[in-house]
């Protein structure tokens, strides 16, 4: 917790930053399953339910957002992000292996694009923290 002189009790804003971050998780979920849904409905009521979870899915997103997991460090951060990337990263080269072997160069091929822009990411992002 920061230092604040904001009259709520320390408990009572620890357990507000535990319910905000349950939230967030849920609310960056649903938001992760209405997108899901958008690429992948199939069926006569496609272009309806294609539509109707787009803008499910634009009505949700801004509430992730508004519901903030608490301040970070300029370190912690980029630590945080740097971290997510290179976690990223390192499961997407093996998504590559994965479709190569299995003889879809197309998804591999789709997999190696994502894997050079989370590498160019990371090295922008670990950049913070490097000296010349």
């Amino acid at each position: 917790m920061i230092r604040t002189s904001h009259d709520l009790p320390q408990d009572t804003r620890e357990a507000m930053v535990a319910l905000l971050n349950r939230q967030l998780a849920d609310t960056f979920d649903l938001y992760s399953q209405v997108k899901q849904a958008h690429w992948n409905v199939k069926g006569p009521e496609f272009a309806q339910l294609h539509e109707l979870y787009d803008q499910v899915a634009g009505a949700v997103l801004p509430f992730v957002d508004e519901i903030p997991d608490g301040p970070l460090s300029d370190g912690a951060s980029i630590g945080a992000v740097a971290k997510g990337l290179a976690s990223l990263a390192a499961s997407t080269r093996a998504a590559i292996d994965t479709s190569g072997d299995a003889g879809d160069e197309g998804t591999a091929d789709l997999f190696t694009g994502l894997s050079r822009e989370l590498d160019k990411l990371l090295w922008f992002v670990e950049a913070h923290t490097q000296s010349a």
